[in-house]
């Protein structure tokens, strides 16, 4: 009985067939052809891994015995690589002692099949291995879609509950978007930090990112004779107002109780809770005092401060940046953490970029020190920028850099989107990351040289990444990438490397 062919109405599923005789692979070839599957030949391991680097088979059958590089370092290979290790791989080969195959299938491998092989046997195997790889592709699809799902559900609650807040308070205006992304700012920039790194990873930086909006939701339960107050507060209006923070708290604490244990309320919750605290214990509303301040609560305070000094307030002008700077590191040590004043330091430039980007009125902007058209070489022209960036975290950061140097700045979430931007542009500039679902940097980088072929115009294209390994350098430059940025963005490396970009003389070699 013959193995039934695959689903038309799908791609191709792609089987990689690795062996260096090739009378095996004919054979191999010959059950395997007219069953609906892609066919790919490699008759050693490092070729073996070039093919399935580029086309990233659906599974790959592996001889053991090859020259200068065995089955298994192939195997141990595609295993260890994040982007290769869900790969079904079968082993084919005339090793049948029982020890082979039992480091054959520690390594990874979900079967071993010994030769000479049993056609139905190979034709059934490579069968039911394919429809469970289609499965749980399926199933992690699903998954990403629910999470999805939860985090959107997440940030429309967040975005809720903080446009109450904002109500109640009208100065706030840009404030929750300021705070939000100082917040991010400075867990990025912490998080390989000795005393944060235990705490701060991706998760933990996205749900901070999240929950910053909901600090101040406690002013919802102020009285509006003193929330609404025009002028400073008196000494028992301001113990009034301390209490916003326990109202937040504990409306977030009910929530959680009622939902169960998450890790995202639980950080609001202690924000809200505790960005009002000093790290030497003066502070409210527990008078908590160095590490007994939550992380959160740490980061919080100082984005709060920040830029309570540089907003306009009806008693109050914005302090000009620098000055905000100057009373901040005098905070060091005192009313804030010492090292999160050191990362605030390192990106005091940052700060000034995301104020510029969300003030609320044209004095703030003015003691910023205003936000000069960048200089584009482009005949007074403001340059246009395209960047894809599937993260929203990372792409509303880097949206409000661009911005704030002057670049005229479109987004998009995904590959195949900036294509489609890309096309209907023209742009001066295009940003990409290099992970995106559909089409990920690399794959956009290339279509936008292929159509570039037709006469189009060469646009500089730079890749966004969080740390060089994440950047195959041979793979960037056969894409026709013009050269990368590490994330998070440095505003003096961006400023200099776009300048550079738009600022080449006429006569100079193109990026």
């Amino acid at each position: 009985m013959s193995a039934p062919t695959a689903d038309p109405s799908l791609e191709a599923p792609k089987v990689l067939m690795v062996d260096d005789n090739t009378a095996n692979l004919q054979v191999l070839r010959e059950n395997l052809d007219g069953l609906g599957y892609k066919l790919l030949i490699a008759k050693n391991g490092r070729t073996a891994l070039d093919i399935v680097a580029k086309a990233r088979p659906d599974l790959v059958l592996l001889d053991i015995m090859m020259p200068e590089m065995d089955g298994y370092e192939v195997c141990r290979k595609l295993k260890s690589a994040e982007e290769t290790r869900h790969i079904p791989v079968i082993f084919l080969t005339a090793m049948a002692d029982s020890e082979d195959e039992a480091k054959g299938l520690a390594l990874g491998a979900v079967d071993y099949i010994t030769k000479p092989i049993n056609p139905e046997l190979v034709r059934a195997r490579v069968r039911n291995h394919l429809e469970l790889k289609r499965h749980r592709d399926h199933l992690e699809q699903l998954v990403r879609m629910k999470t999805r799902e939860v985090q959107l559900t997440q940030a429309v609650m967040i975005e809720s509950l903080a446009t109450l807040a904002e109500y109640r308070d009208p100065e706030t205006g840009g404030h929750i978007k300021r705070t939000q992304n100082y917040v991010k700012a400075l867990a990025v920039k912490l998080k390989s930090h000795p005393r944060f790194r235990d705490f701060l990873d991706e998760q933990t930086i996205e749900l901070l990112y999240l929950s910053a909006p909901l600090h101040d939701m406690g002013k919802v339960g102020v009285r509006d004779h003193i929330l609404l107050k025009p002028g400073r507060l008196d000494d028992a209006e301001f113990e009034q107002m301390k209490k916003h923070t326990l109202f937040g708290e504990e409306a977030l604490r009910l929530t959680e109780q009622k939902l169960g244990k998450s890790t995202f309320l639980r950080h609001a919750r202690e924000i809200a809770g505790s960005h009002q605290e000093k790290w030497d214990g003066s502070g409210y509303p527990r008078a908590l005092k160095g590490e007994a301040i939550p992380v959160s609560g740490r980061l919080m305070a100082l984005a709060d401060v920040y830029d309570a000094l540089i907003s306009k307030r009806v008693y109050k002008l914005p302090f000009p940046h620098a000055r905000a700077v100057q009373i901040i590191q005098e905070g060091r040590g005192t009313h804030f953490d010492p090292d999160v004043v050191d990362a605030f330091l390192a990106l005091e430039d940052t700060f000034r970029n995301i104020a510029l980007t969300f003030a609320d009125c044209d004095e703030e902007r003015e003691a910023l020190g205003g936000a000069k058209a960048a200089d584009t070489c482009l005949g007074g022209g403001v340059a246009r920028v395209l960047l894809a960036e599937d993260n929203p975290i990372n792409r509303e950061i880097m949206l409000s850099q661009l911005s704030a140097l002057g670049y005229a700045v479109e987004v998009a979430a995904s590959g195949k989107e900036a294509l489609r931007k890309h096309r209907a542009g023209p742009y001066d500039l295009i940003l990409t990351d290099i992970e995106m679902p559909e089409m990920d940097g690399y794959g956009l980088a290339a279509e936008i040289r292929r159509l570039e072929q037709d006469g189009r115009p060469r646009t500089p294209i730079l890749a966004i990444t969080a740390s060089d390994f994440d950047l195959d350098k041979s793979k960037a430059r056969s894409a026709g990438l013009d050269g990368y940025m590490l994330k998070p963005l440095d505003p003096k490396v961006l400023a200099k490397k776009l300048a550079d970009i738009f600022c080449k003389p006429a006569n100079a070699e193109k990026p």
